[in-house]
């Protein structure tokens, strides 16, 4: 198995490209030891000193390292870790649900999360992280950042400049844009 590695805008994250499929759908986010007992790899992956988070996509894998962590000492054991995990044939995540998602869908939650999947999530996806709607109510659209982007330091550049520019011009009934946990 080779995994390619890419960099993302934030410097504590690093995307690893198995070369296979990671999540059958939907993402998975785990911000600490605790939190990933249901997923055999991010469990796998926190065992290393110095992991602060992970991040499973469709087919790739984000992982935050802590602050006094360096990616030359780490790195060689992600990669160890990743290709056991695939080797093991243990699932990526087990007894995997969907996450809820809001329940007003009217036609412009609708515009509003179509234009989030077809023009964000895909520029996101490619620095290692996702974006997903959690809500719009009274003119701010509330999403959450997972992944790379969660933590960046171009985050909430990319989400006042980007993100909500954008939204604002296809659906002028936007007024802002505001990053929840």
């Amino acid at each position: 198995m080779f995994i390619q590695t890419e960099p993302t805008p934030n410097p504590s994250t690093l995307k690893f490209l198995p070369g296979t499929d990671v999540m059958p759908s939907g993402t998975a986010d785990f911000k600490t030891a605790e939190s990933a007992v249901a997923s055999p790899l991010a469990s796998r992956l926190f065992a290393i000193d110095g992991i602060a988070g992970v991040f499973l996509a469709a087919d790739f894998i984000s992982v935050a390292k802590a602050e006094d962590a360096e990616w030359q000492v780490i790195k060689p054991q992600v990669l160890a870790a990743i290709m056991e995990h695939f080797s093991s044939g243990q699932p990526v995540v087990e007894g995997l649900a969907d996450a809820a998602e809001a329940s007003e869908d009217d036609a412009l939650v609708t515009q509003i999360k179509e234009l989030i999947e077809t023009r964000v999530r895909p520029a996101v996806a490619q620095d290692g992280g996702d974006i997903t709607f959690r809500g719009f109510r009274d003119g701010i659209v509330y999403l959450h950042l997972q992944g790379a982007c969660s933590g960046c330091p171009s985050a909430s550049a990319t989400l006042k400049h980007g993100i909500e520019n954008m939204l604002k011009y296809y659906v002028p009934e936007v007024q802002a844009v505001q990053a929840v946990a």
